[in-house]
């Protein structure tokens, strides 16, 4: 992230003896991006981080894929994966459904109320979506407290799990990156800062503000990786618990951010996907549909015109209030649609004259825009509306 975080004891020069009440040193872990180039964030252990007594396979959730073909928009209505009784046997790592996937970007959904084992992803940043539901993220630098609304931004190779809070089920649309997850280059300054015209800025972004105190033998790690381009899993058994972590500073941690705290971007003529950005990992963007004031010129048509992004797919999660362009599509909260590039798509029939004259939206939606095709997994293929891809001609095949 850039930005400069302390929590717990550190030495007051790195690289230097950090010793415990009775002399014995702290062993000290540099997790930095980039090959030493990039982000880093030094954290002193009591254990040896790489003290392991076994490796084995971790089986993974169904991770395969299958072409959008023959070409067509897709719905996919995720409320149909969790029948009402799934949640209590489920957690927020393994119970994951996988929706949507390419080279740089996997996007999955999932329901839980039990707890996730210890968990890290070696292939890249990971940015989940609570679409209702609490929980707390444990992490290797501290608890992170999750809310509906939150955005957690969980830098690879960070050794997590997801304990869920209160009485309702955690919702959580997951997006997996195979790179790191950024704010927009164009939103910082040369040294990192966020700029005056940045949708958010730093006081929106909340970091853990204490560590945990961990202790334990033969604790076990689920770790994602990615030999030979294959999406993996591995049991790691650690000889001590990770999160035996005293004290860390540096600017590589995980975040949250809620998406009620992004400033909509407006104008007097319809605003284009860019200005709802809030991420952007390699290949693909992750944008925030907030309630917002909609376009004042006297002539303006507030729904967005007809496009046909042609070095894209666009996935748009529906995650509340009421999308204007899509009335009559059967699309609700917990709807996903998924629009390929190859052919134009925009708003229902009817939505683009109704829009005339309405001064305010209010919807929420998160949306993912990839610069390579997708391919649809098993979720989205249990899950889908038939009906969608004709909604905007009345008819279907013969």
């Amino acid at each position: 992230m850039a930005f400069y975080r302390q929590v717990g004891a550190v030495p007051p020069k790195r690289h230097t003896q950090h010793r415990d009440e009775q002399g014995q040193l702290y062993y000290e872990e540099l997790m930095g991006e980039e090959g030493f180039s990039g982000d880093s964030s030094l954290l002193y252990h009591r254990g040896l981080p790489p003290a392991i007594v076994d490796s084995t396979v971790w089986e993974l959730p169904d991770q395969s894929t299958t072409p959008n073909h023959p070409l067509r928009h897709r719905h996919l209505r995720l409320p149909e994966l969790f029948p009402d009784d799934t949640p209590a046997r489920t957690d927020a790592v393994t119970g994951r459904r996988l929706l949507l996937g390419n080279a740089d970007v996997r996007i999955s959904y999932v329901v839980a109320k039990g707890s996730s084992p210890l968990y890290r992803n070696a292939i890249g940043d990971e940015l989940v979506y609570v679409e209702s539901g609490a929980a707390v993220v444990e992490t290797v630098f501290g608890p992170l407290p999750a809310r509906q609304g939150d955005q957690v931004l969980i830098p690879r190779a960070t050794t997590h799990r997801w304990l869920p809070t209160g009485p309702e089920p955690l919702r959580a649309y997951v997006i997996e990156a195979s790179s790191h997850i950024t704010p927009p280059k164009r939103y910082l300054s040369k040294f990192g800062q966020l700029l005056e015209h940045a949708p958010y800025c730093e006081r929106d972004l909340h970091g853990p503000a204490e560590i945990l105190t961990a202790t334990g033998t033969d604790v076990e790690v689920l770790v994602k990786h990615r030999p030979g381009g294959k999406v993996v899993g591995t049991r790691l058994l650690y000889a001590t618990h990770p999160f035996d972590v005293v004290g860390w500073d540096g600017c590589l941690y995980p975040i949250t951010f809620n998406i009620s705290d992004f400033e909509p971007i407006t104008g007097r003529i319809h605003q284009p996907p860019p200005a709802h950005q809030a991420f952007e990992g390699i290949n693909f963007v992750v944008c925030n549909f907030v309630p917002r004031k909609v376009d004042y010129h006297p002539l303006s048509i507030p729904v967005p015109y007809y496009h046909s992004n042609v070095d894209s797919d666009e996935i748009m999660f529906y995650c509340g209030g009421n999308y204007e362009a899509r009335k009559g599509s059967g699309i609700t909260q917990g709807s996903v649609s998924v629009h390929p590039g190859g052919y134009a798509h925009g708003p229902q029939p009817g939505a683009y004259e109704r829009s005339i004259g309405l001064d305010y939206f209010d919807e929420l939606a998160v949306m993912v825009d990839t610069f390579r095709p997708l391919e649809l997994g098993e979720g989205a293929l249990a899950c889908e509306d038939p009906a969608y891809a004709w909604t905007w001609s009345g008819r279907g095949p013969a």
